[in-house]
């Protein structure tokens, strides 16, 4: 048997269904689209739900892809077993209603045993206990004897998934031989050691689960089956673990080379580069789809597999940042299956080495969040860390609960686990409370998925703004209807429209349809499954009924508005990254009538200087004028012209480009301007970050710019007659109020010091000696904390070595402070725990540092009590 590469499994897969009549289709991006029920993709059939339910029509009948996916529920024993991992890649056939078990059965045997070359011998298939067709199939058709088929029971042998469609499953188990057997007598198929491994699974989507254990039989079954990429290519390569096949191996050795670690001599070390290993890979096709780190969602899976990958390799000795260089090789062994990779790699390094960066510095803060805790602990003489300060550093900080473990270890202290998870599943109750309730398809239910799913619609709006159309579909807000009439409010549905659909970050058309007998308007236009526009509003007069043609008619002055703020999203693309580099993508936007938003990656504020060069550029390829020509294109001839597309967007084999001169093209399905002169004007009025490496422009277009100098004018003004100035002279009249506002604050902090001093009277009568450290503790009134800490400084200076503590009563409130000099310290004296004591007693709290704390108190009766009890808990930290 020939020992086939990672990449010519995948296309032989590939091309082999596409000689059984398979559309062969690029992954789908890890991002699920219209499905809340998943965070990322996590199977090859995923992203085909809508195909499988019937609520959009399948490209074809018989469809295969290679998809990506992600599966982080075994996290945490990644590394620490050869077998899991977090990324796979998925080989799958499907079919929606066409073929069915015989089919797909035969084909399964014919790949493996004929294209792959697999010993039919060393093959075995498992049915479901009851599916006696699957297992005739196997028997009579395929020939392979009734015992080396085995029956296993639902848990097994039947996929399904709550409610909806599901089925009996036939998997295929390839026997390793010997020497990954677990040596007992009986081992066979279905043992848990790693002889019979599986490498196929035809599951039979042929029932409907009503969600009460009541089945019935679908009229079009569905087949959904296929193979672990890797998983296979461990079995045809003949190695031990995914760890092993051609580029993971690749990969795996480049860490050990980063680390100069041997494999295979240090489980430990083995741990790390296995974990390594994997979670770069999840990490490099994440950012090729856009995620990026942040800390909900998919961006937090993600921030936690870089995070978990740089700190295995502190722990493998590797300094400073490392996992770009591996991402590069990550990308070398698999662009060929998906170019993107290739395409996005300058972006995908510097997420990397950007979170990466960050990471090392919340190890820096981590370790001193947890020093201030073993402090805490010695204090109160305590050896475990609780439960809630491990989530704390866990959660708060990103510092990883096994980390902690070993540092405290080491200096003796344990770690309160079980708080610890239990804070962990506080969390996820959250989390699942908070999680919507949605249906099979992760979406939730409404009146339009009654409609059917050959109903679509058809856009004219890149040349008309009114159009005369055929109603198909009207939907009333809880069922659908025949007709809409005078007061209801509902959704029309019409075979062509000129209205836009809200999607690709353009807001949805207004406007109204008409017919003679009545008029409905348009609120908004929203864009469904299957190629739908629905026109979302109300019946102002009249009826319109199923059937009847209407006229639509689009808000023109919006849809201009609209267009120019669209077109302007192009330019400024173009002109961030002329101006701040190519690792620029876009990262999402929202186009309306008033105003365009603009959010892309990046990883600093801008400086005033680039959002100046930013609004000339796009200023300057207003004023020249370009025209905006749009032609339709194969998605391939697209990219080779350079076209820029939206980063982790699903596209069309057409697919609409929009080019402004020569200065911007990007694929867009949106509508435009036809010469920029049209835009007029644009003004970039905010500039801020959002998210973790994405900032967000808002800027302003035509009129509305004019009207926002016109405001800022009249704002002008305003300041100008409040400061009894000109406008012009602004500026001088405010930098004159500042020099003299600085004036009066310095002699205001100098006279409330003097005061505080002297409502101390003789300072040094009142120093105190508690076992053979002085102790300065005294009661001020009206001194705010920045003229408390400044006393507190004062006093320190006199005292020479010892402890100050200080309380300032200010109306309702009392602030107190604690001061402990080197010489304290060494004695025990910390002021944090101090200040924490004396400010209870007030009904205060905070804590600090060993040499200076602060707290606040809500009895300020009790002031002088809290500073009578200093003395008594200095004398407890000095035992």
């Amino acid at each position: 048997m020939k020992k086939y590469g990672v990449n010519e499994l995948r296309q032989m897969f590939l091309d082999f269904m596409g000689s059984k009549g398979h559309l062969v289709m690029k992954s789908f991006s890890l991002v699920p689209q219209g499905d809340k029920s998943l965070l990322l993709i996590n199977a090859g059939m995923a992203p085909l739900k809508p195909y499988f339910t019937g609520a959009e029509i399948p490209p074809r009948t018989r469809v295969a892809t290679c998809q990506k996916c992600i599966r982080t529920g075994d996290i945490e024993n990644v590394g620490k077993t050869a077998r899991h991992g977090t990324f796979f890649e998925m080989l799958g056939n499907f079919s929606f209603g066409d073929y069915f078990k015989h089919e797909a059965i035969a084909w399964s045997w014919e790949f493996l045993t004929k294209v792959v070359g697999l010993d039919p011998e060393r093959l075995y298939p498992s049915v479901y206990l009851e599916d006696d067709e699957a297992f005739e199939i196997w028997n009579k058709e395929v020939g392979i004897p009734a015992e080396r088929i085995f029956r296993f029971g639902k848990e097994d042998n039947f996929w399904e998934h709550g409610a909806g469609p599901c089925g009996p499953c036939s998997e295929i188990y390839y026997d390793r031989g010997e020497k990954y057997g677990c040596g007992k007598p009986d081992c066979t198929v279905g043992c848990e050691c790693d002889r019979y491994m599986e490498v196929w699974n035809n599951v039979f989507t042929q029932f409907e689960n009503d969600g009460n254990g009541n089945y019935e039989t679908l009229q079009n079954k569905n087949i959904d089956t296929g193979t672990g990429l890797e998983r296979l290519a461990v079995v045809v390569q003949d190695v031990d673990s995914i760890f092993d096949v051609d580029t993971i191996c690749s990969l795996r050795n480049l860490v050990c080379q980063v680390a100069d670690k041997e494999y295979g001599k240090n489980y430990q070390a083995d741990v790390s580069i296995r974990l390594i290993t994997d979670h770069i890979r999840s990490a490099t096709f994440m950012i090729s789809d856009g995620i990026m780190p942040t800390n909900e969602g998919r961006g937090y899976v993600l921030r936690r597999l870089i995070r978990r990958a740089a700190r295995h390799g502190h722990l493998l000795g590797i300094e400073g940042t490392f996992l770009a260089k591996l991402s590069a090789e990550v990308i070398q062994g698999s662009k060929d299956g998906y170019p993107e990779l290739e395409e996005k790699k300058e972006f995908i390094f510097k997420v990397l080495t950007n979170e990466e960066n960050q990471f090392n510095k919340t190890i820096d803060q981590g370790l001193r969040i947890l020093s201030d805790m073993e402090e805490e602990m010695k204090a109160k003489d305590e050896k475990t860390l609780s439960g809630e300060n491990a989530f704390k550093l866990y959660d708060t900080y990103g510092f990883p609960l096994d980390l902690t473990k070993e540092i405290l270890e080491e200096k003796g202290y344990g770690i309160d686990e079980e708080g610890f998870q239990a804070a962990m599943e506080e969390q996820r109750v959250k989390a699942r409370t908070a999680r919507e309730v949605t249906n099979y398809m992760g979406a939730d239910a409404t009146v339009y998925d009654e409609i059917d799913p050959s109903v679509t619609t058809e856009f004219t709006g890149y040349d008309h703004l009114s159009y005369e159309s055929e109603v198909t579909v009207l939907a009333g807000e809880s069922e659908l209807v025949a007709s809409l009439v005078e007061g209801q409010r509902g959704t029309v549905f019409v075979k062509e429209t000129p209205f836009y659909a809200t999607m690709g970050g353009q807001e949805g058309d207004t406007g109204v349809i008409e017919t003679a007998n009545g008029k409905f308007v348009v609120e908004d236009t929203i864009q469904l499954r299957g190629g739908k526009f629905g026109h979302v509003g109300y019946m102002e007069s009249g009826m319109i009924s199923q059937g009847e043609t209407v006229s639509l008619k689009v808000a023109e002055n919006k849809r201009r508005d609209t267009e120019k703020n669209h077109s302007a999203t192009h330019l400024l693309q173009k002109a961030l990254k002329t101006v701040l580099g190519s690792h620029v993508e876009q990262k999402g936007s929202l186009v309306t009538p008033d105003r365009l938003r603009f959010d892309f990656a990046h990883f600093q504020a801008m400086t005033e200087e680039e959002l100046e060069k930013t609004e000339a550029l796009v200023n300057q390829e207003i004023q020249a004028a370009l025209p905006v020509e749009t032609a339709v294109m194969d998605i391939e001839e697209a990219k080779k012209s350079g076209a820029m597309a939206l980063f982790g967007e699903k596209y069309d084999q057409k697919v609409r480009v929009v080019s402004m001169g020569d200065f911007s093209k990007e694929l867009c399905g949106g509508t435009h301007v036809k010469n920029t002169s049209s835009i007029m004007l644009f003004k970039i009025v905010s500039e801020a970050g959002v998210a973790a490496g994405v900032r967000r422009i808002e800027a302003l277009t035509g009129n509305a710019v004019v009207d926002y100098y016109k405001k800022q004018e009249n704002m002008l003004k305003e300041a100008a007659k409040a400061l009894k100035t000109q406008p012009a002279e602004v500026t001088e009249k405010i930098t004159h109020m500042q020099a003299d506002i600085k004036v009066l604050h310095s002699e205001n902090e100098s006279l409330k010091s003097k005061l505080a001093q002297g409502s101390l009277g003789d300072v040094m009568d009142q120093v105190a000696e508690v076992k053979g450290v002085k102790l300065l503790a005294a009661k001020v009134e009206g001194v705010d904390m920045n003229g408390l800490r400044d006393l507190g400084d004062q006093l320190k200076e006199k005292l020479g070595e010892g402890v100050v503590v200080l309380a300032a009563v200010n109306g309702a409130k009392v602030n107190f402070l604690a001061m402990a000099t080197d010489a304290a310290q060494k004695a025990g004296a910390h002021a944090g725990n101090l200040i924490k004591g004396v400010a209870a007693i007030a009904g205060g709290g905070g804590g600090g540092r060993p040499n200076m704390a602060q707290a606040g108190g809500k009895n300020p009766e009790k002031a002088q009590e809290a500073i009578d009890a200093a003395a008594g808990i200095l004398e407890q930290q000095l035992a």
